[in-house]
């Protein structure tokens, strides 16, 4: 027959212990559960990057201190620099549109005189074309219709 073994509990971190179990002779593989070390402990591990650092704060005069507060004036430097550098960019972009609307302005009020003049010119020539042009007379058709007759 198969042993079983009685499942035996470790602490973990934050409140939360895990339950070890000891597979019977069938080959059942070993799942570690989380439960609550204590009453109304929730169940909820967090994670490494959310607990909170027991270190001891750093000696303002450590080589260590001083190496990250280099790092870290450097860093703020470069993002000032970086973020001076996109608005210089933004400020030029925005010259060079304004110089590219003002000419794109002015070639249109060019071209509206232009296209202005070629209409009145076309009008003209059509109003000239209409005045030359002579309409059929009921003169010419009336003394040939009496030639004819007589």
């Amino acid at each position: 027959m198969s042993k079983l073994s009685q499942p035996a509990t470790t602490p973990g971190v934050n409140g939360i212990s895990v339950i070890h179990t000891q597979a019977h002779a069938s080959g059942l593989q070993q799942v570690p559960q989380l439960v609550p070390a204590g009453p109304g402990g929730g169940g909820k591990a967090v994670p490494p990057s959310k607990q909170s650092k027991k270190s001891s704060p750093m000696d303002r005069n450590s080589d260590e201190y001083r190496q990250r507060r280099e790092r870290n004036n450097m860093a703020v430097k470069k993002s000032r620099l970086k973020s001076k550098q996109k608005a210089q960019d933004t400020l030029q972009r925005v010259n060079q549109l304004k110089e590219e609307n003002e000419r794109l302005e002015a070639k249109i009020k060019l071209l509206t005189k232009e296209l202005s003049v070629l209409k009145d010119l076309f009008l003209e020539h059509a109003h000239n074309l209409a005045d030359n042009v002579q309409p059929i007379s009921t003169e010419t058709t009336t003394t040939h219709s009496d030639n004819t007759g007589q």
